[in-house]
């Protein structure tokens, strides 16, 4: 019996203009950085954000980086970040020499627990960096009273949030910064890429320093001064134009990608919720006042041996499946800064339950039907 061909977790999304914009890249002879498609993706992505300046980075790694210049973070400094969060969500700040804070999650967003944020911070506390897990917004408000009240600066990891809302307003235009991810599990790719998003126009002259490699290239290709020096730190953050082509051509089609992953998202969520009301099995919740990114799906399995088993059944069924974020808090480099278990203990039950289905645009309906009888399958051998 020939067994069906794998279904994969996630695949890129492609809208058919990527080569072309690519090979004209290459025949404007200027595949470096801050060529002519980095500026027309990064003009698209202020106006889509609504933000006062975009800069294409190499990745969303990159991009907390420079916020982390930018504010000053250094040595004795504090950044209140979740545990459940990428590695880069700390790594940005402790490759300055800060320390990370890590704070909670709550158990139905998966987002930063806003209600425990305040008591974490003290005289060392430099920023807040957030994660709108999944593309659903945390819980801007309360977070945004906390930042004004103590002078402390929100960072908006938006890696998963691009094309989401909070109150209608959309991710990535709410905290002093944000950060983009364009790596190839996201929305829209172009391989490995990201980008910074300043929304204070204070920092938008050092920025372009600090991705200039610490020099006031600009103002020498504006004529503001006749040659170009170094004056400040930085780093080679600049996104090459190659890449930037290929993006340009995703973000073009961003309303189409978007239509088809709000409908497999949708269509996992009708699928899915008869079952989960049935069983243990829990589905995304998006507040009322959010409008998810649909970014990627996941259930809530009762404990981590099921889920551990479901991933093991849908592989038997040729079906790619995975668990994500470890807590950075349990992590080595975690325990070394001091902390232990029961630090985050929501984040610690969430980590061993979740497992994420195969999310993307290439993913056919007969696939997700595969994919939805599967996990059926599965808890009905639970029930019984």
């Amino acid at each position: 019996m020939q067994r069906d061909l794998q279904i994969l977790l996630s695949a890129p999304a492609l809208t058919g203009k990527e080569l072309e914009f690519m090979r004209d890249a290459v025949t404007r002879q200027r595949i470096s950085g801050d060529g002519h498609f980095t500026r027309l993706c990064q003009e698209l992505l202020k106006k889509e954000i609504g933000s006062e300046r975009v800069l294409l980075t190499t990745s969303c790694t990159s991009a907390l980086e420079m916020c982390a210049i930018l504010l000053d973070i250094g040595s004795g400094d504090e950044v209140i970040v979740p545990s459940f969060t990428f590695v880069s969500g700390a790594n940005a700040f402790v490759l300055r020499g800060a320390k990370p804070i890590f704070a909670d999650i709550h158990p139905d967003t998966l987002n930063i627990n806003e209600a425990l944020v305040e008591r974490l911070i003290t005289p060392r506390t430099k920023a807040i960096a957030i994660v709108h897990y999944a593309g659903v917004a945390c819980a801007m408000e309360p977070l945004l009273a906390i930042s004004k009240t103590h002078g402390i600066p929100i960072i908006e990891d938006n890696a998963h949030g691009l094309f989401g809302k909070y109150q209608g307003r959309p991710l990535g235009c709410l905290g002093t910064f944000a950060t983009q991810s364009f790596h190839d599990t996201k929305n829209v790719t172009c391989g490995e890429g990201g980008a910074l998003v300043i929304n204070d126009a204070r920092f938008i002259e050092r920025a372009e320093i600090l991705w200039e490699k610490g020099t006031n290239r600009k103002k020498f290709f504006a004529g503001l001064v006749d040659k170009y020096t170094w004056v400040d730190i930085g780093s080679s953050f600049l996104l090459s134009d190659l890449q930037a082509a290929f993006l340009f051509a995703q973000l073009e089609q961003a309303a189409q990608i978007q239509s088809v992953r709000h409908s497999l998202w949708q269509r996992y969520y009708d699928a899915l919720q008869p079952l989960a009301q049935r069983t243990g099995i829990s589905l995304p919740f998006v507040p009322a006042d959010c409008q998810h990114a649909a970014h990627l799906f996941y259930v809530l399995l009762p404990d981590q041996s099921r889920r551990d088993q479901l991933m093991r059944f849908l592989r038997s069924k040729n079906i790619e499946s995975a668990f994500h974020y470890l807590p950075l808090h349990l992590s080595p480099m975690g325990r070394g800064f001091g902390y232990q278990e029961g630090d985050c203990p929501v984040t610690e039950e969430i980590s061993g339950r979740l497992l994420r289905l195969p999310f993307h645009n290439q993913l056919t309906e007969d696939e997700q039907n595969r994919v939805i009888s599967a996990v059926a399958e599965f808890a009905s051998l639970e029930v019984r």
